[in-house]
């Protein structure tokens, strides 16, 4: 029985582009019952949606007609022996050709769905297997978000106090301290730090995270402070020392934190008229890059916690869990998995307002004439590296791509636009240096990173760009 009308079919193809729940395939001749059964799996691991057969994929689309899927009702059977979920199959006789629709339920409440133990998902055109911290991710729903959960338990008043340093909330904040217990507890439970508990309180992991005294007071996470690991040379064969700093909550013991890390950082010797001592690194980077790391971390990743790594020639800053968004993306969007953790830390004055970290990182980057910061997604982890100060003639080729796509991003972002001479005042270059420069804003064109801003212009002397996505 045809459920989709003609019209509706149309208003499908309309769509601008294939979104997370639909995908067109135009199938002229034939499709492969194997290929069908990887997209039902995919497709129903995103949410479900519909599989579209006779229609051409790429935009302007069109109904081109296919003969596959000719008896609809043996390919549900099928699909459900071997997949185990129901897909409904209809056959909507377009004037142009036979369409077929296969309406994809989407996957059980933690349930990743599977062929033959592939983990299917979609990555743009193809499938592809889906990575390990999205099948920890869908195996997770259903247990709430980590900072609900209850860090301790059967608490007093007293206990919250003595275990919580609920001082410190007070004087970040600006605000006098309550004269009575009863104002701090009922302050406390309104942030959801704390609730009630049969005859007392609960803690919950994010007063604990946040506000402890003493990470080891509470199970489970003495192992979520920050590790600070310091080498004596440009690698980890060379010697290390290791410190844990982090035995306080993270807004508690956030500013002792900075501060030791900072006294870590070797000291560059600048030669001018005078000589002059430098950090390798500014402490407001060091602040935004290490609040950076303790806001986006998984909590879900066991064993693992933030880890701070000093070189002789750069620092490396990694925390759990593998980024929800692209690197490239970094300067301008912004996506946490922890928005409660992250609203009281900037609320608290430790790090920037919503999207505004990383681009404090490459400004100040641009502004102490470092190289550009990189960072890097693995497995099970994010790492953001940043540089001790290079001279120009030094820097690689993709050194110098990657800083003209953060300095076109960042002047986006001010409504502004780069050039030839503004990127020549990032490199710290003279304008006897504008073909080199040149050379470098035409190989970040080759490589996709920036584009002309208006491509109709020929003369490069008045020239502007602005990042691939704008």
């Amino acid at each position: 029985m045809v459920l989709t009308s003609v019209e509706e079919l149309e208003r499908l193809i309309q769509v601008p582009k294939e979104f997370e729940g639909l995908e067109f395939k135009a199938a002229r001749k034939s499709y492969s019952g194997d290929d069908l059964l990887d997209y039902c799996v995919a497709i129903a691991n995103e949410g479900g949606g519909k599989l579209v057969l006779g229609v051409t994929d790429k935009p302007p689309r069109s109904v081109c007609g296919t003969p596959a899927i000719n008896d609809p009702g043996k390919m549900q059977e099928k699909i459900y022996n071997t997949l185990h979920f129901d897909v409904r199959i209809e056959v909507v006789p377009h004037p142009d050709g036979r369409v077929v629709i296969c309406h994809i339920p989407a996957r059980p409440l933690a349930t990743p769905l599977h062929r033959d133990g592939r983990y299917l998902t979609r990555s743009g055109e193809v499938l592809r297997a889906m990575s390990t911290e999205r099948l920890r991710e869908i195996m997770a729903e259903g247990k709430g978000d980590w900072l609900t959960h209850v860090a301790r338990e059967d608490c007093s008043a007293t206990d919250v106090v003595r275990l919580l340093d609920t001082q410190a909330y007070y004087d970040l904040k600006g605000e006098p301290y309550p004269t009575s217990q009863g104002a701090v507890i009922q302050r406390f439970q309104s942030e959801k730090f704390i609730d009630e508990d049969r005859d007392g309180y609960l803690i919950r992991n994010l007063g604990a995270i946040l506000y402890a005294k003493k990470l080891e007071e509470f199970e489970g996470l003495t192992r979520k402070g920050p590790r600070v690991l310091v080498y004596d040379g440009p690698d980890k064969l060379n010697k290390s020392r290791v410190f844990a700093p982090g035995t306080k909550g993270y807004v508690v013991g956030f500013a002792g934190l900075v501060d030791f890390i900072s006294a870590q950082i070797p000291i560059n010797e600048l030669m001018g008229v005078l000589r002059e001592e430098v950090k390798m690194f500014p402490d407001r980077m060091i602040r935004e890059l290490v609040a950076n790391a303790l806001i986006h971390q998984d909590f879900n990743e066991t064993g693992t916690s933030v880890t701070i790594e000093i070189f002789s020639d750069r620092m490396e800053i990694t925390n759990p869990g593998r980024s929800i968004i692209s690197p490239d993306r970094f300067i301008d969007e912004y996506q946490s998995r922890n928005e409660k953790l992250a609203d009281v830390m900037r609320r608290m004055g430790i790090c920037e307002e919503q999207g505004k970290g990383v681009d404090q990182v490459i400004s100040l980057a641009e502004v102490c004439q470092l190289p550009p910061p990189d960072w890097r997604i693995g497995e099970r982890h994010t790492t953001a590296i940043v540089f001790a100060h290079k001279p120009f003639e030094e820097m690689d080729s993709n050194e110098r791509v990657r800083a003209t796509y953060q300095h076109c991003v960042l002047r986006y972002l001010m409504n502004e636009r780069m050039n030839n001479q503004s990127l020549r005042e990032r490199f710290d270059l003279s304008d006897e240096k504008t073909e080199l420069v040149s050379g470098i804003i035409s190989d970040a064109i080759r490589q996709g990173r920036i584009r002309l801003e208006n491509p109709g212009r020929t003369s490069r002397r008045y020239a502007k760009y602005v990042p691939h996505w704008a």
